[in-house]
């Protein structure tokens, strides 16, 4: 396995977990939000609502696997690849740092 900074990667992911977090707490925030009670309005923000919930989803997604990525750290298995246990290349790691497959096994 090549030698890797797992420390910087650690901090990579720390600082997108926790802006993740806060953009969630916002999408709720607004979810929870009283309605108009006018219905071209209510109509509109329903369709606010559907955007804020796939932004929502998206982001529990990338953030289980920050959190995967985070205990791979833990474990010593931070930048191999899932699939065919390869190192991950580090210019991937540091485009997508919860990357879990080689750039090879991306794309196929």
């Amino acid at each position: 396995m090549m030698t890797i900074d797992v420390s910087h990667f650690e901090k990579l992911l720390q600082e997108r977990r926790a802006y993740l977090a806060d953009r969630l707490q916002k999408y709720e925030d607004s979810l929870d939000q009283k309605r108009s009670s006018n219905t071209s309005e209510r109509a509109l923000e329903q369709e606010n609502d559907e955007v804020l919930e796939g932004l929502g989803e998206t982001g529990l997604t990338e953030l289980r696997m920050i959190d995967a990525a985070l205990h791979k750290i833990e474990d010593g298995t931070y930048g191999m690849c899932v699939n065919c246990e390869e190192d991950i290349a580090p210019e991937r790691l540091e485009l997508v740092p919860h990357a879990a497959v080689c750039a090879n096994c991306a794309r196929g």
